[in-house]
């Protein structure tokens, strides 16, 4: 069965030029052809200090809604010509896709049950099930932050990642479910994912304990185009990488 899955944009991008970030949500960019500064929503709360540069080219998405307070939506940051995915919204969609055909390799086995599903004291973004019943808590982080080639997460610390990833490995060591993580990759220079220990060492800590405890780490990339973003390569995740 062919993995070319592509989640597409109902709109062309435009591009514009970054100027400021305001707030988490928002970003101040200039319209060339309005010669206006224009707001932007900002669908990923991440830091993002090392992608928004001022004067680095924002790709943005027209709203539908016309009643919207923002006309537009981030989609892409162009870093030394690499586009880099600052959109949350699309490599989720995607992984329900992927996960909805039953083609992500290490998940075959199982099949979607339940988007945005609550146990415990989480709720978790995929629920799967397979043949015989047993069932899997995926949890989705994108990647976005990388440096010579390595994938990091966080890109600041986040207490609700820890929180997630500790209560994956109590849930694993119980065995009442099976568990994993799917790190996907927003930009095409990575071969590898760990943790970004120097910005969140109480994430990378909890991922080593994570591993440990059996609970499965997955990585994907994905190709990013002006059309659309699409399922891209598995690669390695080692929670116990030492970046230098």
């Amino acid at each position: 069965m062919s993995k070319k899955v592509c989640v597409g944009f109902p709109a062309e991008l435009k591009k514009m030029t970054f100027v400021e970030r305001p707030n988490r949500f928002i970003l101040d960019c200039f319209n060339e052809e309005t010669k206006q500064v224009e707001k932007v929503h900002l669908a990923d709360p991440g830091r993002l200090i090392e992608l928004l540069i001022e004067g680095v080219t924002i790709y943005v998405l027209p709203s539908a809604n016309p009643n919207r307070k923002t006309k537009w939506t981030a989609v892409y940051v162009e870093t030394n010509g690499l586009l880099v995915s600052i959109n949350t919204t699309y490599p989720n969609k995607l992984v329900e896709l992927m996960l909805k055909k039953a083609i992500i390799d290490e998940l075959a086995l199982y099949r979607w049950v339940k988007s945005e599903y609550t146990y415990g004291n989480s709720r978790w973004d995929f629920l799967l099930e397979d043949e015989e019943k047993n069932q899997l808590l995926l949890e989705v982080k994108s990647v976005t932050l990388a440096k010579k080639g390595i994938g990091m997460f966080p890109d600041a610390i986040t207490k609700r990642g820890s929180k997630h990833v500790q209560e994956l490995t109590a849930i694993a060591k119980v065995g009442t479910f099976q568990t994993a993580i799917l790190f996907v990759v927003q930009r095409g220079d990575v071969e590898i994912v760990t943790s970004a220990a120097e910005i969140d060492p109480v994430f990378a800590k909890n991922l080593e304990e994570a591993a440990k405890a059996g609970v499965q780490l997955l990585s994907y990339t994905c190709v990013l185009t002006e059309q659309g973003i699409e399922w891209g390569n598995a690669i390695p995740v080692d929670p116990f990488l030492k970046i230098q």
